[in-house]
């Protein structure tokens, strides 16, 4: 533990370790949705699973604390992180969060009858149908400017290390 912590720093290594308890917790929002249809998921376990883990999870981030760590640069560190580098690095999680959000509602819509409707010529699908691709292609340029930014940000901050 000490080692990814070193090497990843405090912040990448509680947003590396948040996974342990989001997966769990995102598979029981799937299997509330799906269990009051098919009665084959069973949404308690996964909610179970993702309590237990948030709480471990909150414990090793008391642990962090106890931790040395060597002075370098990282790159998701946010005590070493410029203002503008912090406000890339968070429009990115943004723009990242609402792709992530478009492709889950995505996965769990029957598009049959929004497909049916827009062959058909039906101006409100159609409609509806290119805003859901603008929001998209939108979520996916944000998310590719704001890292280029974010990304210039850390090489700057790289360089000002290096030189002291």
């Amino acid at each position: 533990m000490n080692r990814l912590i070193d090497r990843w720093g405090r912040s990448g290594f509680a947003a590396v370790t948040s996974l342990i308890w989001a997966l769990p917790m995102a598979a029981w929002a799937g299997s509330s949705d799906l269990s009051p249809i098919d009665r084959t998921a069973y949404p308690r376990i996964a909610l179970t699973i993702g309590v237990v883990m948030f709480v471990v999870w909150l414990v090793l981030l008391g642990l962090l604390r106890r931790v040395s760590v060597s002075p370098r640069q990282r790159r998701f560190d946010i005590a070493q992180m410029s203002p503008a580098e912090k406000r890339w690095t968070l429009v990115t999680f943004v723009f990242v969060l609402g792709a992530m959000a478009w492709l889950n509602a995505a996965a769990t819509v029957d598009w049959g009858p929004l497909i049916s409707a827009v062959t058909a010529g039906k101006v409100g699908p159609i409609l509806l149908a290119t805003v859901l691709t603008v929001f998209l292609v939108a979520m996916i340029a944000g998310t590719a400017i704001s890292w280029r930014k974010a990304s210039a940000g850390y090489s700057v901050r790289r360089e000002e290390f290096a030189r002291v």
